[in-house]
């Protein structure tokens, strides 16, 4: 369908500065994995990815600890424990991160990792923005730990262009719900 990365991101990126914002709230919190995860590795989203303050919050008032992502300057992400949104302090390219950085490996403590996409296929390939931040964060993960990728229903499609670096989800949370890749 697409002949490369770039046409794929082109494509869905596009498509995104022209559609209503969902919510991922509803969907993400009746799923049994999001309700058993004690630590929940996430991202502050941004126009237009699909939002996440929500789900920040809602896990932060139901006992959950929430991870986010701090970027360092060579791209990889350090994890640090989320305050509250109000805490946030400002990162690299515009990212709302937290003041106190747990280091790279903090990712490995998550019971569930929702990283962001662009889009994902359903063999389980996700289209990042194309820093590779999240392929190398990913690859510190413990094994078994679910790793979703968070985009609207319209970017779960039949194939992707992929590289052999590239770490793979096992679902799309999506407003719609979750759809197991793979």
């Amino acid at each position: 369908m697409f002949p490369t990365k770039t046409a794929a991101r082109q494509h869905f990126l596009g498509a995104r500065a022209n559609r209503p914002v969902e919510d991922l709230l509803p969907a993400a919190r009746v799923l049994p994995a999001v309700q058993n995860a004690q630590r929940v590795a996430l991202y502050v989203s941004r126009t237009p990815e699909p939002p996440t303050g929500a789900l920040i919050d809602w896990l932060l008032a139901d006992g959950h600890e929430v991870l986010l992502p701090i970027l360092y300057a060579d791209n990889d992400l350090g994890w640090g424990v989320a305050p509250g949104a109000a805490d946030l302090v400002p990162g690299r390219l515009g990212m709302s991160e937290p003041r106190i950085d747990l280091g790279s490996f903090a990712i490995s403590t998550a019971d569930l990792i929702i990283c962001p996409a662009v889009a994902v296929a359903r063999d389980g390939v996700r289209l990042g923005r194309g820093g590779g931040s999240y392929d190398r964060a990913l690859t510190r993960a413990t094994a078994g730990t679910p790793i979703w990728a968070a985009v609207y229903d319209s970017e779960v499609v039949d194939t992707l262009p992929a590289d052999p670096h590239d770490h793979l989800v096992q679902a799309a949370l999506t407003p719609g719900g979750l759809v197991p890749v793979g």
